[in-house]
């Protein structure tokens, strides 16, 4: 795909770029390593010397971009995140070094399936979903644009749990993703950070005569570092993922033993794994708050020492550490950091207050990514004062001045103040963290354009009314390199070849160059040709998955993301019911034949969303099965959507599904890689769907829906579902349909919490956009029909998706957020 990044002496096996090197080190790591050799080795056997001799040619790299970046001190930036969704990482390596096809002629010399070595890798999953995937692009961009990062976070013993369907249900199994181990870290078993929990704060006097305040903390924990490098695309830049792991800073307690204590003797270990031990659970019971607000603090402190480190070791003082780094808080899981670094500024290196806000305010930048009020955390004082007293005076502190600051901007406004404080005083008190993030963040920014418009004018409007410069908008934008050359190499291969240059790769603009051949029935041909083999090679997966492997030949129609009521995946699936009805009533109706394919996870606790994916299968277990529907219709649920199963997905969707109620979605970055890969959109006008329509052109995209602002004002005037359900004979049908048992055996019981909370509540405003929903997707139905049309308009929509990569929105952050400016490493020869 690009030419491989520099090599060097190809004597040297363990950096050298060539054929015979990477054989020749793939062999000693297989030996060496793993104590194998090719006749005997099992798959992870070769998938890990593989990881390892890709990962040696990483690493001089990798020294090297450290070494430039110390010696210069570059800004850096610090991007902290509670997910980092990577996804599997031997093919992207390959990828930004360039050696696709060399790895693949080596490995193919010494007769292995190269495909399935890399269908060998354990996906780790860090995330729950867009928000860890995000950071994951945000890595990728960072380091293939040159600019000096390091993402800190957790290294999750359990990551996001794997999603088994049995009888219809979503059934949850830890997801031991290192098991095998993980080639691509490095153990830094000297970086080790205390971190305390619990206790009290107290007042002293230091030597000088100066009183101070200290935190005793009851507990403490160790984190300790583990680095994984992240390479660049055609660059020799590569930048560092730490992320933390918990442990007790002694393991076991042999007083505790010696008395016959045996439980107690481990405890102390038990309890510190324990923080690190599994993604954060669902926050409903107190013990899921408790584990979420010690995870949340534990991965901050640990970073932000460890950047104090740094920082003291390269300039031997902090007073200049709001120039060295820029810290993005990835929602508001990180937003603790303001706080601690005001605690490790005043109570461990004796900065007055004054000093040390202005250069935590000056450091920290935080990234919104939500409108539901739900999902803005908030911790209740009780629980925040247990963990974390010391945190709590200076939330207090930070308030109390804050406050005054507000009292004299907006005089005699108390409502004001009261929406703007720290701490929610309704309904038991709580601190609010988006508040605390906002109060002490130089940048506040949204995530798509009507998500910060929208930021700007609801939950954080009294902000924006005080502060009206720290607002800002940076479109999400996902990674070409994950996204289309490894998940999608033959149309890749095309784009290359039609442009005469792989440029796009760094520079998605590029794929402009394709516009003009969208007209050319040759390019065509061969563009569903390719979108054909990958909907081929998915039947063919979800054959063996599921047991129902559809008709490459049918229309795609893809809904997968996570499972929530806001992404309306029941306003599909009324779309289908009305769909079965139409066939049942007139077998002889003229329709495009459609597979419907879902994917996505539930909410362990979230009894809706288990319900949804429930129905999902409920409902294909009847179309699926009814020989005078199924000709036109299957439906199917793609089960444990993760990355690598995406990268399945996304090349062989036609339609992609993104039909959030306006207002609700912040960005959505499944709908650029749908798009990406020549998938047309049926959606709203919401989040991110608006600027890619406004790219890929109106006629090119299948709009529905109220606007936001008609939602705003349904809302305000009372929404009343059950007249629609009334007076829309069609979609009373629908829901009747479900209520009759008829997808569950006859139970008239099972579906009842679903259809009657859309009948009765109705919160996303299903039924008030099906009617809408449903003459669209007759369009969509046309419009498939003209083959030639439908080419030409997904080819323009990959063509017109330059705006949508990462790496313009990492460029829109360093020039207009961070203020940092790309550090190119070289290798000599």
């Amino acid at each position: 795909m690009n030419t491989p990044a520099k090599p060097l002496d190809d004597e040297h096996t363990r950096t050298s770029l060539s054929k015979d090197a990477l054989n020749r080190a793939f062999l000693d790591n297989l030996f060496y390593l793993r104590g194998r050799f090719l006749e005997v080795a099992t798959d992870d056997d070769l998938y890990q010397a593989a990881a390892y001799t890709v990962r040696d040619r990483l690493l001089e790299r990798w020294i090297r971009s450290s070494r430039l970046y110390k010696e210069s001190s570059a800004r850096t930036v610090c991007y902290l995140s509670a997910e980092f969704l990577l996804g599997p990482q031997l093919m992207n390596n390959m990828i930004n070094l360039g050696i696709t096809e060399v790895a693949r002629e080596a490995g193919e010399m010494l007769g292995m399936d190269f495909e399935r070595i890399l269908e060998t890798e354990e996906e780790p999953g860090l995330g729950n979903g867009g928000l860890g995937r995000l950071a994951a692009c945000y890595m990728d961009s960072l380091a293939t644009t040159q600019i000096p990062a390091i993402g800190y976070g957790i290294r999750y013993e359990f990551g996001i749990f794997d999603q088994v369907i049995i009888d219809g249900w979503q059934v949850e199994k830890g997801d031991t993703w290192l098991r095998n181990g993980n080639p691509w870290e490095i153990l830094r078993p000297k970086l080790v950070f205390p971190v305390g929990f619990g206790g009290h704060s107290e007042q002293y006097t230091d030597e000088h005569g100066v009183v101070r305040q200290r935190w005793r903390p009851e507990l403490v924990v160790n984190g300790v570092a583990y680095d994984t490098p992240i390479m660049g695309y055609g660059v020799d830049n590569v930048n560092l993922l730490r992320l933390w792991r918990s442990e007790a800073p002694e393991s076991f307690n042999f007083g505790a033993f010696n008395v016959g204590d045996y439980y107690g003797a481990v405890h102390a270990k038990i309890e510190a794994e324990t923080i690190s031990k599994v993604l954060y659970p669902n926050d409903e019971p107190e013990a899921g708050k408790e584990l979420r607000l010690k995870q949340q603090f534990f991965f901050v402190s640990c970073s932000l020492q460890d950047m104090i480190r740094l920082e003291l070791a390269n300039a031997g003082t902090l007073e200049r550490f709001h120039h060295k780094y820029a810290i993005q808080l990835n929602d508001t899981h990180p937003s603790l950091a303001i706080a601690e670094l005001m605690r490790l500024l005043m109570d461990e290196h004796r900065m007055q207050w004054d000093q040390a806000w202005a250069i935590t305010r000056e450091s920290c930048h935080f990234t919104n990514h939500t409108l539901l009020p739900e999902a803005l955390e908030t911790w209740p004082v009780e629980l925040f004062e247990r963990l974390l007293p010391r945190h709590l005076e200076i939330v207090y502190e930070i308030n109390r001045r804050f406050l005054d600051e507000v009292r004299v901007h907006f005089l005699n406004d108390e409502a004001r103040v009261a929406r703007l404080s720290l701490i929610d005083e309704a309904g038991g008190r709580k601190v609010r963290m988006a508040h605390l993030a906002a109060v002490g963040s130089k940048a506040i920014n949204g995530v798509a354009e009507l998500h910060s418009e929208l930021l700007k004018t609801t939950v954080m409007k009294d902000f924006n009314d005080l502060w009206p410069e720290r607002f800002h908008n940076v479109t999400n934008g996902v990674t070409p390199r994950r996204f289309i050359v490894a998940s999608n190499p033959e149309l890749a291969a095309l784009i290359t070849e039609t442009c005469a240059t792989d440029q796009w790769v760094r520079d998605l603009h590029c794929l402009s160059q394709l516009e003009p051949h969208a007209e050319d029935h040759a390019l065509q041909q061969r563009w569903r040709a390719i979108k054909t083999n990958a909907k081929r090679k998915l039947s063919n997966w979800l054959g063996e998955r599921t047991g129902f492997a559809p008709d490459p030949e049918t229309l795609f129609d893809v809904q997968a993301k996570r499972i929530h009521e806001y992404k309306r995946q029941h306003l599909n699936l009324l779309h289908i019911v009305w769909l079965y009805e139409q066939i049942k009533q007139n077998p002889n109706i003229d329709l495009t034949p459609r597979t419907f394919i879902f994917g996505g996870k539930a909410a362990p606790g979230y009894f809706m969303a288990k319900l949804i994916i429930k129905l999902i299968n409920a409902i294909g277990e009847v179309i699926n099965t009814d020989p005078q529907v199924n000709g036109y219709l299957r439906v199917l649920f793609m089960p444990d959507f993760n990355v690598k199963n995406g990268q399945r997905l996304y090349p062989a969707a036609d339609l992609s599904e993104q039909i959030s109620l306006a207002g609700k979605e912040a960005s959505g970055t499944g709908n650029m890689k749908f798009s990406m890969n020549g998938a047309l959109t049926m959606g709203t006008l919401d989040g991110a769907n608006i600027e890619i329509r406004d790219e890929v052109g109106h006629e090119n995209f299948f709009l529905f829906g109220m606007t936001a602002a008609e939602v705003q004002h349904r809302q305000i005037t009372g929404y009343q579902p059950w007249e629609f359900y009334q007076h829309d004979e069609q979609l009373r049908a629908a829901i009747d349909l479900i209520s009759s048992g008829l997808f569950s055996h006859g139970d008239t019981e099972l579906f009842r919490p679903l259809t009657e909370n859309l009948i009765h509540h109705d919160p996303f405003m299903v039924l008030a956009d099906f009617d809408d929903y449903r003459e669209r997707q007759r369009e969509v139905d046309h419009a498939y029909k003209d083959p030639h049309h439908w080419d030409r308009m997904s080819i323009l929509n990959t063509t017109r998706m330059g705006k949508f990569s990462s790496d313009r929105s990492i460029n829109d952050y360093a020039e207009r957020i961070w203020q940092v400016k790309p550090m190119p490493v070289t290798l000599q020869a």
